[in-house]
């Protein structure tokens, strides 16, 4: 007997599917939304980010105001650093996600420039809302942004203003990297780019394209101002020695991955203890094996040890019964920089290290700045600095740390190409002066979009200049009358307005970086304008709990 197909259910099933709504919504599940078109799809889009631009445009330049934002896990941050706004800001917004993504890129590829990204990137965006307003399709707007920013790469070779040429020189490191940190610490300049400058020197390797960013390691110490900062050729921890000892010199050092003391046996037994004496020679045996091990690496003429675990009190004790200097450090991570630094290679077996894995400092010594105990490495020709900075308060600190990130991120990319171009502005205008010359050539509506492209480009200057207090109208007028009569690096002078000879000043912007900011936000801006619809299927999961956002009781 064959069952019969026209079951109850399945018949349900069939109406279900012929009663459902005409058209998009009878494709998507129940709860699925769907916006298309000009107005509802790409205008949203377009606001979305314009928003986050907005956010990030007044933290643009040396000054850029701070932002206070407090994330979901009730940390504050007091920051202008954009990467630091859009990662803590969690956008969830698809479009602007895209912005924010084009952010993340530009800093892991230059380390900086990641507001004129973000900034850029809105502006170019209002500029092709203007031009979809007017009525002209999203794909001419798409293929005008792609003709302007070929073009702007081209013009954008003809603007090198200053190149270095000897990248041990601190005194050309320390002009690469002043305008960086000037946007982020105005005023900290002078001193903190002279410390970076330091520490790129002695970091710097043979082959200078293999700068490594890690080399230099930042400290922090509450306490003091920035003027007592100082770099140290090694490492600084924070942390004191666990034993007795707190200074050698000229000393081998053996490097532990895993805990100083005597392991557990796998098995479990039970022992018989029949008299005091068993009891007491029970635990003289440990003893003599924890000896012998320390007896052993002395031996070998080891006068530092350092453990990536728990050093146990019976080899603390014969640590310094050795006149061995024993550290602690938890951290892998910073013990694998330890092995770096000082040239060993980490054990993972007790016992005495062979020669080939010891290393070699010339001095370690606790030293204590601020009622804060550090272990200072120094070693010879150093593969590892560490700038220690003095401030008041962990906010000032941090942001100090990132400023020097900043810093070291464009050595690194000077280590690759060591073209400067004119900043404050500078070079965004003169690229706007040339591509309106170039957009009166070209034919046909992407014409509208080439120059729309070469206004958006007027938002670096004028936001350099609304943020020191002058009027955005009478510095770019001065900008364009300069750059027409031939002045290329002519910038806004942000202390007494409105325009100066950036050069001249010091003020520079890595080549490379801008270029990457520009391509990196063309991208995000060309995927943005191609979207015409958005589909959102309906969230997964149950209801959501407790109607303020709070957990519910259960």
């Amino acid at each position: 007997t064959r069952k019969h197909s026209h079951s109850p259910k399945n018949f349900a099933v069939a109406m279900a599917m012929f009663n459902q709504q005409v058209g998009l919504q009878g494709l998507l599940k129940d709860g699925g939304k769907h916006f298309s078109g000009v107005d509802e799809a790409l205008l949203k889009n377009i606001e979305a980010c314009k928003n986050l631009a907005q956010i990030t445009k007044s933290s643009l330049g040396p000054f850029g105001m701070n932002k206070l934002i407090v994330n979901h896990l009730g940390r504050h941050f007091v920051t202008s650093d954009t990467n630091t706004i859009v990662t803590e800001l969690e956008v969830m917004h698809p479009a602007a996600k895209l912005i924010v993504m084009a952010a993340k890129s530009q800093d892991q590829e230059s380390g900086d420039g990641t507001n004129l990204c973000v900034s850029f990137g809105g502006e170019l965006l209002l500029r092709a809302e203007e031009l979809l307003k007017e009525g002209i399709h999203a794909n001419d707007v798409y293929k005008g942004y792609e003709l302007a920013r070929d073009k702007a790469m081209e013009f954008l070779n003809d603007q090198v203003a200053w190149s270095v040429d000897d990248l041990k020189s601190t005194e050309q490191l320390t002009k690469c990297v002043k305008t960086a940190i000037s946007s982020k610490q105005l005023g900290c300049e002078g001193p903190l780019a002279k410390l970076v400058a330091e520490a790129c020197v002695q970091v710097m390797p043979p082959t200078p394209s293999r700068f490594d960013v890690d080399n230099v390691r930042v400290t922090k110490v509450q306490g003091g101002n920035l003027n007592s900062s100082f770099v140290v050729e090694g490492m600084a921890i924070a942390r004191r020695a666990s034993g007795v000892e707190q200074y050698k010199e000229k000393a081998k050092v053996a490097i532990y991955a895993e805990a100083l003391e005597l392991g557990s046996t796998e098995t479990k037994g039970t022992v018989l203890l029949e008299s005091a004496e068993q009891l007491m020679n029970f635990t003289k045996g440990e003893e003599q094996k924890m000896e012998e091990m320390i007896r052993s690496i002395k031996e070998v003429g080891v006068d530092v040890v350092i453990a990536g675990g728990t050093i146990s009190d019976m080899a603390l004790h014969f640590l310094n019964k050795y006149k061995i200097f024993a550290l602690k450090i938890n951290s892998k991570f910073e013990l694998r920089r330890v092995c770096r630094t000082v040239g060993a290679t980490s054990i993972v077996r007790s016992g005495p290290p062979l020669p080939e894995e010891c290393g070699y400092v010339e001095s370690i010594k606790v030293e204590e700045m601020s009622s804060e105990p550090f272990t200072i490495i120094k070693t010879r020709d150093s593969k590892i600095a560490t700038v220690v900075l003095r401030s008041a308060s962990p906010n000032v600190l941090d942001e100090l740390e990132r400023a020097v990130d900043n810093a070291v991120n464009v050595v690194r990319c000077t280590t690759r190409d060591p073209r400067f171009v004119a900043g404050a502005g500078a070079t965004e205008i003169e690229l706007a002066h040339q591509l309106q010359q170039f957009g009166a050539t070209v034919p046909g509506l992407d014409q509208y979009a080439v120059l729309k492209f070469a206004e958006a480009l007027e938002v670096v200057p004028r936001i350099l200049a609304e943020n020191a207090g002058h009027s955005h109208v009478d510095a770019i007028t001065a900008l364009y009358a300069a750059h027409q009569k031939g002045e290329k690096s002519a910038g806004i002078d942000v202390d007494a307005g409105p325009v100066c000879n950036a050069v001249e000043k010091g003020i520079l912007d890595h080549m490379e970086t801008k270029r990457w900011a520009m391509r990196f936000t063309l991208d995000a801006v060309l995927t943005v304008l191609k979207v015409d619809q958005i589909i959102m299927a309906k969230q997964a999961g149950g209801p959501k709990g407790g109607g303020d956002g709070q957990r519910d009781d259960d």
